[in-house]
Formats: structure tokens, C-alpha cells, sequence
């Protein structure tokens, strides 16, 4: 009598739709400030291009000490107890940003119940002292992006954490960039809801609708979430495939999940991990300029404000081109099938493939002259090959560590991403107010003032992927994981 194969489930797909769903609400939260500050924020409140540059880098390198302890959390805790905090902090954080007119118009004036519109017409009327509302309101965004970035620190190492226990070595990539599209999703969403939220009903209501999202998520995610072990909707075939890499599938579950425990100043012993910085450092804060700096650079250079019916067709159009990722996130595992290549090997050579497609940046603004829908479309392209680099590069981590060390790892290299988004961003904001100053006596290449300034940083942004992987590359040759006895 023929023995009858077992179907196996697929409900890792469940845990990858959740994280994508995730990593939307992230991204909309996060990028609630781009949509909003220069044509409802900066008007209110006197901001300049120095002002929003403060307040994103503060937010980046805050992300960034967060995350360095955000993995060590994780791998406590646990994902499923740990995104439920993390998701409750920064949705929070979201929210809270609501009330920064309410609480710069208590500060200076003494008045705290005045309400949205009464704030608004009582820093109006305070216009003299324009000085310390611009510097209040500035310190009391800050505030509300510590606390955000406090809970948007865990979002990758929980979700890093989640796809290794739930998906084996050659589909990890593929999955990380299916959850990680969650962002191109949220970037999607975010200019056709945020600008008009804000326009018809005012930016503080904006902030709490879309931060409120995130509670709705935890609501299923209790639901939803447990580890292939202890989830009654993963059966014995799903097992198998999810460790597939590992020998004694089934009777070594247990060792499996539980595996060892490095430090922080242990994993830094490891070519591997510095390989992991270097990656992330170099490119992170490409995406983050991309993502805080394309709508007030339509709105600067072409002058279609986020609100307006173009400004939102661009950014939409930007953002379903990054979508792409999905097949960048694809492409190792089209190599271990296809060719039998290992997927660390695999990856490092889509990762170079993404470097080099970066090198386009450079004729963004050129070709942006000729038609802002040129310039969004390369952005696009570029957009998306940092997602896909991204799916990559996080996917490593479980390639070459331990899984109880994956989120420490992941953390380790955020921080190192938040840095240099820190940098770049600090320095985008400087030298765009500088070259704004300066006028035609600032110059690059072609351009003057403002756009020499932008053509500088996309200069820089050009060229960061292929140096950061020339640097793993004499890190880490040849793939060789962490064992630890």
C-alpha cells in the first residue's frame, strides 16, 4: 500500500504577510514628517532646510543607539512579545506628534487647552517671538522621534528573527523582500492619505490616524503569531521544510531554536559582523534621504507641493517602482535553484549586481531637467535596488550566525545604518541651507545653489553600495558561519 505524502502548510506565508504588514505601518509612520513639514510644518512653525535636518539625524542616530540594544532585546524576549511592545511604542510615538503644536504653544505662551486650531492661531499671533517657536517646536519634535525611533529600533531585528525561524536559508531573501516591500507599500499609501488627511482636516489629525494603525496589528498579531513549534498551524511537512537546512529536523527542533548566545562585544570578534556594518553603514542612509528629502525636492525644484494632485502622483509612482525589490529579493534563490550556487554566494552576487545599477543615480538630475517623471523613475529604480540589497544583506545575518545571536547581529549593523543615516542627513540639511545661502556662487558639476547641493549628495549616494561591497567582500570571501560550541 502506497504511503501517503503529507501536505505541507505554507502559514510561514501568514507570518511574512503580518511583517509586511508591519513594516507598512512603519514606514507611514515614519514618514508622516516628510509629507507634512514643508507645506503645513514649516509654515506654522518657521522651519528652515537645517531645522528638518536636525530633526531627522536626531532621529537617525536615536534609531540608531536604540537599535544596538533593540536585537539584545528581541532575542529575550522573544518576537512575538517584543513586536507587541515595539509596535505599541512607536505607534505612540506617532501619535504624540499631534500635540507638538499644542505643547510649543503651552511653552511660550503658558496656554496648554487650546486645542489644534486654537494652538495654531495662538503661535500665529506670538509671531514676534518667531525665534523660540522655531527652536521649542524643533526640540519637542525630537522628543516624539526619540520616542518613535524607540519603537521602530526592534521592527527589523523582530522581523529579521521571525523569517529565521520561519523560512529556510535559500528562501530568506525572497521572504525578507516580500515583508521589506511592506515599505515601498507604506511609501505608496503614505502621499495619497497623509497629505490629504492633513489638508482637509489638519496635519495633527493625520498623525492620529495613521499611528493608530498600529494597534489594529497588534490586535492579530496575538492572534496570529508563535514559533513553528508551539503553532498548531504549522504541521510536521512545514517543519521540514523550514529547517531543511539543518540535519535531525524534527528530533532536534528544540537545540535548533534555541541555540547559543553571543554579546554584543562578542559578535564584534567577527570579520562577519564587521562585514554586516560595512554594508549597512554605507548604504542605509541612502534610503533614508531618499525617502525624508524626494518630496521636498519636487516641491523646491518643480514646485509641486505634497498636497497638490501631481506632487502625489510622483511620490506614488516612485514608490510602486521600488516595488520591483520582490524580484531582487528573488534573485539568490534563482541561483541556488538554477545554477546550485551556495546562498551566501548567491547573495553577495545579486548584491553586486544592485551595487553597480546604482551607479545610475548619477544621471538622475540630468535626466531630471528634461522631465521630473524621469527623475522619479530612476529614483525608483535605485529605490528599489537598495530594498532588494536590503533583503539581502539582512538575510546574511542568518546565513552566517547562530539563531539565538540573529537579532543582537541584525541590531548591531542598524546602529551602524542609523550612523550613517545620521551622518548624511545631517549633512544634507547643512549643506542645502548653505548652498541656498550661497546662491550661484555654489557650485558643482553643472548646478548652482540648491540643486549643486543635491547633486552632491546624489553623487555620494552613487557610489556608497559598490564601496560598502568591495569592503564585505575582503571581509568575508567566502562563506563561512559562526559555529559555537
Amino acid at each position: 500500500m502506497p504511503i501517503k505524502t503529507i501536505k505541507s502548510t505554507n502559514y510561514r506565508w501568514v507570518i511574512c504577510t503580518m511583517l509586511c504588514f508591519a513594516t507598512m505601518i512603519n514606514y507611514m509612520d515614519r514618514q508622516m514628517l516628510s509629507l507634512t513639514w514643508k507645506d503645513f510644518l514649516a509654515p506654522q512653525f518657521g522651519w528652515n532646510d537645517t531645522d528638518y535636518g536636525i530633526i531627522t539625524s536626531a532621529f537617525s542616530i536615536f534609531y540608531a543607539v536604540c537599535m544596538l540594544f533593540a536585537g539584545k532585546f528581541i532575542d529575550w524576549i522573544g518576537v512575538r512579545t517584543g513586536y507587541i511592545w515595539a509596535m505599541a511604542i512607536w505607534s505612540l510615538g506617532a501619535m504624540l506628534h499631534a500635540f507638538c503644536g499644542i505643547c510649543a504653544c503651552g511653552v511660550i505662551t503658558g496656554e496648554w487647552l487650546v486645542g489644534f486650531a486654537g494652538a495654531i492661531e495662538t503661535l500665529h499671533d506670538a509671531g514676534q517671538a518667531a525665534l523660540p517657536i522655531t527652536t521649542i517646536s524643533v526640540f519637542i519634535f525630537i522628543g516624539c522621534r526619540f520616542i518613535l525611533a524607540l519603537g521602530q529600533a526592534a521592527n527589523f531585528p523582530a522581523a529579521i528573527k521571525a523569517t529565521v525561524d520561519y523560512f529556510p536559508k535559500k528562501d530568506r531573501a525572497f521572504a525578507t523582500a516580500i515583508f521589506n516591500n511592506g515599505a515601498s507599500v507604506g511609501a505608496l499609501l503614505a502621499p495619497l492619505t497623509i497629505p490629504t488627511l492633513a489638508h482637509y482636516f489638519g496635519w495633527e489629525k493625520a498623525f492620529l490616524v495613521i499611528g493608530a494603525m498600529g494597534y489594529v496589528w497588534i490586535f492579530f498579531w496575538i492572534r496570529l503569531y508563535r514559533r513553528p513549534l508551539a503553532n498548531e498551524r504549522v504541521n510536521q511537512a512545514e517543519y521540514a521544510y523550514i529547517y531543511q537546512d539543518e540535519e535531525g529536523i524534527v528530533s532536534k527542533m528544540r537545540k535548533i531554536n534555541e541555540g547559543p548566545r553571543m554579546k554584543i562585544h562578542h559578535c564584534l570578534t567577527y570579520r562577519q559582523t564587521w562585514a554586516f556594518i560595512a554594508g549597512k553603514f554605507m548604504t542605509d542612509g541612502v534610503w533614508w534621504f531618499f525617502l525624508f528629502w524626494t518630496p521636498a525636492y519636487l516641491s523646491d525644484r518643480y514646485g509641486y507641493t505634497s498636497d497638490s494632485t501631481m506632487g502625489m502622483a510622483l511620490v506614488f509612482v516612485l514608490y510602486l517602482i521600488t516595488m520591483l525589490s520582490i524580484v531582487g529579493g528573488y534573485l539568490p534563490t534563482y541561483f541556488v535553484d538554477r545554477f546550485g550556487s551556495q546562498p551566501y554566494q548567491a547573495r553577495m552576487r545579486a548584491m553586486f549586481y544592485f551595487a553597480c545599477i546604482q551607479l545610475v543615480g548619477f544621471f538622475a538630475m540630468p535626466l531630471g531637467d528634461l522631465s521630473p517623471w524621469l527623475l522619479v523613475f530612476i529614483i525608483g529604480i535605485l529605490g528599489a535596488c537598495h530594498q532588494s540589497w536590503s533583503a539581502n544583506i539582512f538575510s546574511m545575518v542568518g546565513d552566517l550566525f547562530p539563531r539565538r545571536t540573529v537579532g543582537t547581529v541584525t541590531s548591531i549593523g542598524g546602529c551602524a545604518g542609523g550612523i550613517g543615516s545620521y551622518i548624511i542627513l545631517m549633512i544634507s540639511g547643512l549643506l542645502l541651507t548653505y548652498a541656498e545661502e550661497q546662491g550661484a556662487a555654489f557650485t558643482f558639476m553643472s548646478y548652482s545653489g540648491h540643486q549643486a547641493a543635491y547633486m552632491m549628495i546624489f553623487s555620494a549616494c552613487s557610489v556608497a553600495y559598490l564601496i560598502g561591497w568591495m569592503i564585505m567582500k575582503m571581509l568575508v570571501p567566502q562563506y563561512k558561519p559562526i559555529v559555537i560550541v
